[in-house]
């Protein structure tokens, strides 16, 4: 299977991030003809107030950015990934993942477990709770005879969910993210790989990078630096700090000798 990241800079206009996102991705369709492409979290739309990523939510499958990625699956006949974005949810909302087939059906919808409350080491501090509540569903689907497992951005810092997904069988496991550049420069590729390592499955983490607006007309940036790394833990293909796109080649023949070399999952006592 091949399989193709996206990288953006998505800020507060929703048209622009979809029609961006989609150009690109139909250059890396042109270029490298892969059977799934995988987004970032926020693809449509990110920064801003609260307030204003309340008023961005969507409802599913009615939303713009739903039926925008879901005709782009099936114009292309291939699986996409749509990163996150913001879902209808009450007074609050949900970080929500969507898988679409090659139809473009949705084949799995999965919302952020682990919501970011923290202070960054330069003082920014970010309350997710605030606006979004938890999902509690550790989710997967099937493309193509893989399994893929859904994770978003902090939930990088939880083995526990990963270690949940290895036990589903996952192949490949998807990080779509928008980690602060504070936090990215340190922890990251170490988070990725090691995911990819102790999972023994390819990680596919499309991200957002450079700066988008605070709310109060100042900025904040992310890191950027998608990445793929297989299941060993080798960094296969990575983009550093501008939009754009990177592929690679899932082999699961390679997923069989280092599971069938190093049983992980059988040698598991806790």
């Amino acid at each position: 299977m091949k399989v193709s990241i996206v990288q953006l800079n998505s800020k507060t206009d929703k048209k622009k991030n979809l029609d961006i996102a989609i150009k690109l991705a139909n250059k890396a369709i042109v270029s490298d003809k892969p059977d799934l492409i995988a987004f970032p979290e926020m693809i449509s739309f990110y920064g801003g107030t609260d307030e204003d990523s309340k008023s961005s939510a969507e409802d599913i499958p009615s939303g713009e950015t739903t039926e925008r990625l879901a005709g782009f699956a099936k114009k292309n006949g291939i699986f996409v990934h749509g990163g996150s974005f913001f879902e209808k949810a009450g007074n609050k909302i949900f970080n929500t993942s969507l898988a679409f087939n090659r139809e473009g059906e949705i084949i799995a919808q999965y919302r952020k477990i682990h919501l970011f409350d923290a202070a960054t080491p330069d003082g920014d501090s970010y309350r997710e709770s605030d606006r979004v509540l938890p999902g509690d569903q550790v989710v997967t689907y099937q493309a193509d005879g893989m399994t893929v497992g859904c994770t978003i951005c902090y939930d990088l810092r939880f083995s526990e969910l990963y270690l949940e997904l290895a036990k589903k069988g996952v192949d490949i496991i998807m990080i779509p993210a928008a980690f602060t550049l504070q936090t990215g420069k340190d922890h990251w590729l170490p988070l990725v790989r090691a995911r990819a390592i102790e999972t023994q499955a390819y990680v596919l983490a499309p991200a957002q990078c450079g700066k988008f607006p605070d709310g109060t007309g100042g900025y904040r940036r992310t890191w950027g630096h998608s990445v793929i790394v297989d299941p060993w833990g080798h960094v296969v293909s990575q983009i550093p700090d501008e939009i754009g796109w990177v592929s690679a080649t899932i082999n699961p023949d390679y997923i069989k000798k280092i599971r069938t070399d190093m049983p992980i999952s059988s040698h598991r006592i806790l």
